[in-house]
């Protein structure tokens, strides 16, 4: 049987607090070889403008098999529907038989979210307070919630070129009771930030070197398909660079671009985030350094959270059941 989870259930199953532990305890077993992803496959549809992709892996040690496909559809806002559309799909590693069926837009959100704020915790300097948000989208919320976790912001500035996603954040922003700064462009953002993110569909630097102070922090969640930028290759260049998957970061994330232009090689990033957290690298060595994580969203990510939602599904009896 097949336990299919509707995208309000596996709102009500997962939480914020249940992604950040997920999420990290999964980077860590990547860095020691237990888990692991398979390579990506990611395309542009070449019809609704869309971008198509699947994402698979497993992990041994729990053990855990599956995918998640799904992609960006950049004309369904206008129609009332998410942007972002995606799956996951759930095998028994015993006998490959599907087992688990996901909506995965909201637990896309949230997983991503904590990935971002796992390497706010463990890269960030402990005294960064104020928060730049470039991008204020729906995942914008997702990102500022799960970082208000980790760290004790005192003030968040924010740039969208979309005046109502700024506004309809910065409300989000005060919930938490957090002083909220709107700014004209994303240079003013990066300027005032001491935890920067940047979460937008940009294909051309929207942060330039010049704009970001020493110290600062930057998780640059954007970047998930080849042409996607959101960074300077220069500010990539002179940064202590930790990603989620090294080789999908220099072919698909942010790195790609100083990549290419031959400003970094493999060696010259400072290792996985995983292997932060597992104790196998050191993370930030200096409080004037800049660190930037390569936030290319890996299918193990998008499997440890589906995995959870399933378990406590089945232990409340929720979900639907379908045969195979």
């Amino acid at each position: 049987m097949v336990l299919v989870i509707s995208e309000t259930l596996a709102r009500q199953l997962v939480s914020i607090e249940d992604a950040l532990s997920t999420v990290e305890a999964v980077f860590a077993a990547m860095a020691r070889g237990e888990a692991r992803n398979y390579p990506v496959v990611r395309e542009r549809v070449g019809h609704a403008d869309a971008v198509f992709g699947v994402k698979t892996g497993a992990d041994v040690s729990r053990p855990l098999l599956g995918l998640k496909a799904g992609g960006y559809w950049p004309g369904n806002m206008k129609n009332g529907v998410s942007n972002h559309q995606s799956a996951t799909l759930v095998f028994d590693p015993e006998t490959g038989r599907a087992s688990g069926l996901v909506s995965a837009n909201y637990l896309t959100g949230v997983r991503t979210g904590a990935a971002s704020a796992i390497a706010v915790k463990h890269l960030a300097r402990a005294d960064a307070s104020v928060l730049g948000m470039i991008g204020a989208g729906v995942q914008s919320v997702h990102q500022l919630r799960a970082i208000a976790k980790v760290r004790a912001l005192s003030a968040v500035h924010a740039y969208d070129p979309s005046a109502d996603q700024l506004k309809a954040f910065g409300a989000e922003v005060e919930t938490l009771g957090l002083r909220f700064v709107p700014e004209k462009n994303a240079g003013q953002v990066a300027q005032a930030a001491e935890i920067l993110i940047t979460v937008t569909p940009s294909q051309k630097a929207l942060v330039l070197k010049s704009d970001v102070r020493p110290g600062t922090h930057i998780s640059a969640m954007g970047a998930d398909t080849k042409g996607k930028q959101e960074l300077d290759p220069q500010l990539v260049a002179g940064a202590a660079v930790f990603s989620d998957e090294i080789e999908q970061s220099l072919s698909i994330g942010e790195c790609q671009h100083a990549f290419a232009a031959g400003l970094i090689t493999r060696l010259s990033m400072r290792g996985t985030l995983g292997a932060v957290i597992a104790g196998l690298t050191e993370g930030r060595q200096r409080p004037d350094e800049i660190t930037l994580f390569d936030g290319t969203g890996v299918a193990l990510q998008d499997l440890v959270v589906a995995e959870l939602a399933l378990k406590r599904a089945r232990e409340q009896g929720l979900g639907t059941e379908a045969e195979n």
